[in-house]
Formats: structure tokens, sequence, C-alpha cells
């Protein structure tokens, strides 16, 4: 089966990309400490090291994934800036999604950093907005969110304007030139994909995001999660796209999956599992108790529904469910989600680069994939007329 030739018009929910017939489909880097043989067994071989990390950045550019998720937590692991930004000479065809907790750098010095990425990597930089406390932070919900809005309606200025000028809750400046903070990437900017579950999330991503990125759940569920945040981007008038975040084991049969899955978790201890999940910065969060009520809602084997797996739940916070299958089902899932609306999806496995190999050999060659920057024409055919491009210097 290949979906090249399947079109996904009709829709959830509409999607920016309504007539699109191919998705992004990206990787993750597990800067973290999120790497194991054994879930909740640590390794020293499988840490979070730069050697580790980039060896499964490149082996995913080398396979043809478009994109590859950079993660931030105050965990043992790599700041992620300094990682996208080590990568970008490495890498040659697939985009990084660097996720920026909104608040964490001055707004402006946000933009400056972001540009310079920008540049480095010609035009494939993504960014994931995060809006969780900081380390050592216990804010409101309310706080956390106006920061974040603001933040990003401050970056969306230094990209598409000659000068900053806002006046927040948070913060306020006058007057700033914005040419030291021109992005390689036109018409825009980098995409921001976000996600997040309560009504200021959803809010947020409704009028400044671009991708709303989701967990796994039940079809049902992701169907009803995608008309909410329709329903909110369309009283801002906008239309955006949607992504699936969700871990993979794939096999030649379903039967060699499954069994894997179970071997992933045959040495969990559930006391040290439950101390991976409440250790994230994102711990306490909405969504990320979903996530915990699939377990409960899951099949004595841990099954949501027919080929999602709750297991790696049981030691993950955040996303906490993986598509199980052999190569023809994982395909055959893979495809009612683009039907439903989904433009992007995000998968890992445990170890990562084990299963961004099995994944990339198996079933990344049948599907048809794009960059959503150039899908949405923000990455230009030669370089651009900007203070760090081939702009005038002044």
């Amino acid at each position: 089966m290949n979906t090249s030739s399947t079109t996904f018009s009709n829709t959830i929910v509409p999607v920016k990309s309504q007539d699109l017939d191919a998705a992004e489909v990206s990787w993750f880097a597990p800067l973290c400490s999120d790497d194991y043989r054994y879930l909740g067994v640590p390794d020293g071989a499988l840490r979070s090291s730069f050697e580790n990390t980039s060896r499964i950045a490149q082996t995913a550019d080398r396979l043809g994934f478009r994109n590859m998720l950079c993660p931030s937590s105050y965990q043992v692991g790599q700041d992620t800036l300094s990682f996208v930004a080590a990568m970008a000479p490495l890498t040659k065809q697939m985009s990084l999604l660097a996720a920026i907790r909104m608040g964490e750098m001055q707004p402006i010095m946000l933009a400056r950093t972001v540009a310079t990425l920008d540049h480095m990597l010609k035009g494939r930089l993504t960014l994931n907005v995060i809006s969780s406390d900081f380390p050592g932070e216990v804010a409101s919900n309310e706080l956390r969110y106006q920061r974040s809005k603001e933040v990003v309606e401050i970056l969306k200025q230094a990209w598409t304007q000659d000068e900053i000028n806002y006046a927040g809750q948070v913060y306020n400046f006058k007057g700033l030139n914005t040419a030291p903070v021109k992005p390689y990437q036109q018409n825009g900017g980098p995409l921001l994909y976000f996600g997040g579950y309560s009504p200021d999330a959803v809010n947020l991503c409704a009028e400044h995001c671009d991708v709303y990125l989701m967990w796994p759940e039940a079809e049902g569920q992701l169907a009803d999660r995608m008309r909410v945040v329709n329903e909110r981007a369309q009283h801002y008038g906008r239309t955006i796209d949607y992504g699936l975040r969700i871990h993979m084991i794939v096999r030649d049969t379903e039967a060699e999956a499954r069994e894997y899955a179970e071997d992933l978790v045959s040495q969990l201890d559930d006391e040290i599992g439950k101390k991976i999940r409440e250790r994230a910065l994102d711990a306490k969060n909405f969504g990320v108790s979903i996530q915990t009520q699939n377990l409960k809602l899951a099949d004595e084997s841990g099954y949501l529904e027919p080929h999602i797996w709750t297991g790696v739940g049981r030691a993950r916070s955040g996303c906490g469910a993986a598509l199980v299958g052999s190569v023809d089902q994982v395909m055959s899932k893979i495809e009612r989600y683009q039907k439903m609306g989904i433009r992007a999806f995000i998968f890992s496995g445990y170890p990562h680069l084990n299963e961004c190999e099995q994944f990339g050999t198996k079933v990344l060659p049948h599907l048809k994939t794009c960059s959503l920057p150039e899908v949405y024409g923000r990455v230009p055919s030669s370089t651009p007329a900007t203070p760090l491009g081939n702009g005038v210097r002044k």
C-alpha cells in the first residue's frame, strides 16, 4: 500500500493544508534522558550525550525524515538550542523542531537566536511553543499562557515588521529596529507548532500557531479535540493544521511487534516508572493527566484501541502510547489519521536509533512526505535579502 495515490481532503474539520496528499513525517531527538532498551532501566550506552543524539539525528536525516522534534526539559541531557545549532551543518534536508519554553529567554534576544539558527539551517527551523513552568517555578496557568502569548506576538512583530512596538502585561518594548532579528524564512517566519489541552492553551494555538500537536488518544477523542481547536480557530478567522506525536513499534508481523512491546516493559518497576513520569516539568498539566487516564481505559494488554498500546505511558510523562503493528497495519493507521486531517507526525521509539531505522526502512519509503515550511511557502528558493543573508549591509 502506498499512500501517495490517496487523497485526504474529506477531513474531520477544515485544515489549512486541505488538499495536501502528503505528510510531514518527523522523528525525535532524546535530549532529556529518555532513551531505553528496557523502559525504566537506565543504560549508560543510551545516555543523552551529543554523540548518541547526533547519531540519531543524522540517521533520521539520511533516511528521509522531514523534521525532528528537539525537546526541552530540566533533566540530564542537552540544551535544545545548543543542540539545534550543532546539528545545522551535520544535517542536509531535515528540519529541526526546537522546543522553546516561552519566557526562558528575553523575547528580543530569543528572536535574535531564532534568526541566527534559521540562517544556519537555511530555513530548516521550526518552533515548538512550550508554556510549562520554568525549573523551580510554580506559576499560575494564566501567567504562563499570557507570557507565552506575548512572546509569540513579539516574535511575529520581529518577523513581519520594521519595528517592535509592544505593550503587554509582562513585556513592553518600543521602537526596536527588527534588522537584527530577521529570519531566513519569509512570509511569516518559522512555523509554530503547539500542544496543550487547557482552554488557555487551545486559545493560544487557535490565535497564533500553525500546527496543533496532539498526543495519542482513541480516534474519537482525537476527532473531538480537533473540533474544539477548530471552533476556537474559526473565532479568530483562522484555519490551522494538526499533528500527532506518538511512539512507534513496527515489525514485519503484528506478533513480532506485540512481542517487542511486552519485552520493552518486561523489567519495569511501576514505582520507578511513576518517578520517571513525575520528574518532568509538565508532569501535572492537563494533557499529561489525559495520557495517564488512557492507562486506565486500556484493555488488560494495554491497548486503548487496535494497535494503540499505552504501555509506554507507564514510564513516561507526556506522549504515553505507541502505534504497534506490522508494516501494513502501521501504514493503514497512518492513512486513517491523514484522512481525519492530520498533516504532521512526530514518531519515536525505544531505543530511538533502532526504531528510527526500523520505521525509516520498512515504512517511510512507502509514504509520500513533505516539509510543511515548504508547503506554506516560508522557505525561499535562494538566500533572502535579510541582514544575515544577501541584504545590503548597513
